[in-house]
């Protein structure tokens, strides 16, 4: 899916189509890719490259906005196919992108050893020669073209976003919250927070969203998935259910089955809104297309509440 000012968006393959999301930026020639999937998507972001006519010793980044496997899990499989490029890296994630056991450890946890190996393959480890540590303000340049990267916790501690003026717009990972398609009705697109385990922090959370909406942004890149517009109200929708969901994971503490409860509460939660924004999908369609998002959000969330009263 090509936008202007030379970017792309590639459908990773994780989980089902229009799912997850690498984004390529070409600026004279050279290029960038901003989150890549896991092992599994590095054919379809190098066939992309192909198609694209530009070879691989011409990109000069991998840039992930954190290191969750769905976002950096083929980071080293794809440097192994590039070259020149450098992986750019939160300093909180670069250790675990060089030496990642404790990535596959903590995924694993949540996930179960033998499905994160299934899902995602086995991780390769970075060459630390390789890895730029992505701090607040920092400015990428690729071929000329800035990218000023934002510290942006929340979602996770590690997650940056980055700003590119030519566009007008974030790569915003997950701290903008996730927006599929299917969802799309005449009054545009459906979104909702991330709150999955094990960082999710909704006071942070809160500040990065309202420090992006500063730059009044045309656009958010979402690596779920891929361009928005409306950012403002998209930017009020996510404020209004972070609220909402922090409610109802306080309202539930200490019931029996928590976890259970929460999910139950967020499927309304969730099913109502987009009844409200005109989706016209079955309510069993749309709690298929979100279960996933549901079930790790109940996490994150119960997680959350754990660490805050500690």
């Amino acid at each position: 899916m090509d936008f202007e000012h030379g970017i792309t968006a590639i459908d990773t393959g994780f989980y089902r189509p229009e799912f997850d999301a690498s984004h390529l930026i070409i600026e004279n020639g050279r290029a960038a890719f901003i989150d890549v999937g896991t092992n599994f998507s590095i054919p379809f972001l190098l066939a992309e490259l192909e198609a694209k006519g530009v070879g691989v010793e011409a990109v000069d980044y991998v840039i992930v906005t954190h290191v969750h496997l769905d976002h950096a899990g083929g980071a080293g499989e794809i440097l192994r196919q590039l070259p020149n490029a450098q992986l750019a890296v939160h300093p909180r994630g670069a250790p675990h992108m060089i030496n990642p056991a404790r990535l596959i450890a903590s995924a694993s946890s949540v996930y179960g050893a033998e499905e994160v190996r299934r899902t995602y393959g086995e991780l390769v480890p970075v060459p630390a020669e390789r890895v730029i540590e992505v701090r607040d303000e920092t400015i990428i340049n690729l071929a000329g073209r800035p990218l000023r990267c934002l510290d942006t916790p929340g979602h996770a501690r590690h997650h940056f976003s980055l700003w590119d003026a030519a566009s007008r717009s974030f790569f915003a990972g997950d701290t903008f919250g996730l927006s599929y398609r299917q969802f799309d009705t005449e009054k545009g697109a459906f979104i909702l927070p991330t709150t999955t385990p094990v960082q999710f922090d909704p006071v942070a959370l809160k500040g990065s969203i309202a420090r992006m909406l500063l730059f009044n942004p045309e656009a958010m890149f979402l690596t779920h998935f891929s361009r928005v517009t409306d950012v403002e109200r998209l930017g009020r929708d996510l404020f209004e259910q972070i609220r909402a969901m922090v409610a109802i994971a306080e309202s539930l503490n200490g019931v029996p089955e928590r976890h259970e409860r929460i999910k139950e509460e967020l499927t309304r939660f969730y099913l109502d809104r987009a009844v409200a924004h005109g989706c016209t999908l079955s309510r069993e369609h749309m709690h298929e297309l979100l279960m996933m998002d549901i079930e790790l959000n109940a996490q994150g969330l119960a997680i959350w509440l754990d660490h805050s009263r500690k």
